[in-house]
């Protein structure tokens, strides 16, 4: 009994907790009352079960009132979606970004979500991924979130009378029929948007600067702090996240010394403005290859703008093009490729009337990260008992954000992550050796179609 009071009293005065709460008086009231008094056995017995119930109670409350700060560096889907699931949890999350919230691909990206099109691999991706966006959506207010048929057309081909195209914009050289009626779309940058003001809310900080590298602990390998070019400080915490999208592979390389071989898939998209025909039949399409070089993804937005991607040709990025030096370096200087512009241009007009109208046009592009497997990384990094990484989730990493996001936030907050992770180990693609740098051939990776569906591959 006194043992026990003794490493009370110490627990107490070390423990950090709340002042509300008052297990502290309490438990230091039981200790005094037990410390050398005379009293029957029973009051003891009594005194000492509070003892431990306090214990007890002081032991929960010190696991739940201090969760790891966590450091994420990127600013992108992933970034928002884990700083959000983490300070809902009360962590301390900072997040640092070179320019802004969502400057990448994630605030160009397409937005379109399919629950049934992963594989075996990915199926708990697709299906939570799907669920959790209609639950954010909701919980959030996205204006921008709604289910929507999807549509498979092939270009060049003319439509008869007795099977009509079920989109009448589709009024040119294409065939259309109902691929999926249960898919979905979100504007990603209205995601990341509003995901990033509730984790603000909640407390996330943002610290804009490019993470110029990090400190390690020389004994164990563990993070002790970021640099961020113009800070003084390192920028601390207890657990660390990088999640800098297709960048994420050079930063792993030159932190950590692991191997991650990500590609940058560089494509060119459009966005056509304001078209009547998007608020009335909105469709999603996913058209077969034509004599363009495209393979035209179309998706109607609520405010009736028109995206499109898979305009063909696209770039594959190594990891030293993204260094610094490298062409591809600064997100701000991916540009479209003007001739698939024009190549899109053609594909579209030769398909509708709506590729014909003079409407104001976004001419952009971004890189979507991807790894040789075409599967995520995400897990802890190795040598490194407090780094994590979350990236190269492709063509999907829209649909994919809100379950990542909360898997990691499980396994930095417990150590388990109810998704099962074994397949996006960090670590299975090795380690480099002291100097040594990944060679370009292994840089390869399946450029696909930036929402390629199992139910459609050659």
């Amino acid at each position: 009994v006194r043992f026990l009071c003794g490493a009370l009293v110490v627990r107490a005065a070390a423990g950090g907790l709340a002042p509300a709460s008052g297990l502290r008086d309490r438990a230091a009231r039981c200790a005094d009352l037990l410390s050398g008094s005379v009293m029957p056995r029973g009051g003891r017995v009594c005194l000492t079960a509070t003892l431990l119930a306090a214990m007890a109670a002081m032991e929960m409350e010190a696991g739940a009132a201090a969760p790891p700060r966590t450091v994420v560096v990127g600013g992108g889907i992933h970034s928002v979606s884990l700083a959000y699931f983490l300070a809902k949890q009360g962590a301390d999350v900072t997040v640092v970004e070179r320019s802004r919230i969502a400057a990448a691909a994630s605030g160009k990206a397409g937005g379109f979500l399919a629950r049934e099109w992963g594989d075996s691999k990915t199926e708990q991706l697709h299906h939570r991924g799907f669920d959790m966006h209609a639950e954010l959506a909701e919980e959030l207010g996205f204006e921008t979130y709604r289910r929507l048929t999807t549509l498979q057309v092939a270009p060049g081909f003319r439509p008869g009378k007795r099977r009509p195209n079920p989109a009448s914009w589709l009024d040119g050289n294409a065939g259309a029929s109902v691929m999926d009626t249960g898919t979905a779309q979100v504007t990603p940058a209205e995601y990341c948007e509003k995901v990033w003001a509730a984790a603000e809310a909640a407390g996330a900080k943002l610290v804009v600067g490019r993470a110029a590298g990090v400190e390690r602990d020389e004994a164990s390998g563990a993070v002790t702090g970021v640099r961020v070019e113009g800070e003084e400080a390192l920028v601390t915490g207890d657990a660390y996240v990088l999640a800098a999208g297709p960048w994420t592979g050079p930063l792993a390389e030159e932190w950590f010394g692991m191997r991650l071989p990500m590609t940058g898939i560089k494509s060119t998209s459009v966005i056509l403005g304001d078209v009547d025909a998007m608020r009335k039949e909105p469709f999603a399409a996913f058209c077969g290859r034509d004599a363009w070089g495209c393979h035209l993804e179309l998706y109607p937005r609520p405010d009736g703008s028109l995206y499109i991607c898979g305009c063909g040709g696209s770039d594959e990025v190594d990891n030293d093009r993204m260094r610094e030096g490298g062409d591809c370096y600064d997100p701000d200087s991916i540009a479209a490729d003007p001739a698939r512009v024009a190549a899109a241009r053609q594909s579209l007009a030769d398909m509708s009337s709506i590729g014909r109208l003079d409407v104001p046009a976004v001419e952009q592009a971004c890189m979507r990260p991807s790894t040789p497997d075409g599967l995520p990384v995400m897990g802890r990094v190795p040598g490194a008992p407090n780094a994590f990484v979350t990236a190269g989730h492709n063509c999907w990493g829209i649909l994919w954000a809100p379950i990542s996001g909360k898997a990691m936030s499980e396994l930095i907050l417990t150590g388990e992550s109810s998704l099962n992770l074994s397949r996006f180990e960090p670590g299975r693609f090795g380690t480099l050796a002291v100097g040594e740098k990944r060679p370009r051939e292994e840089m390869t990776s399946p450029s696909g179609s930036s929402a390629e569906n199992p139910k459609r591959r050659e």
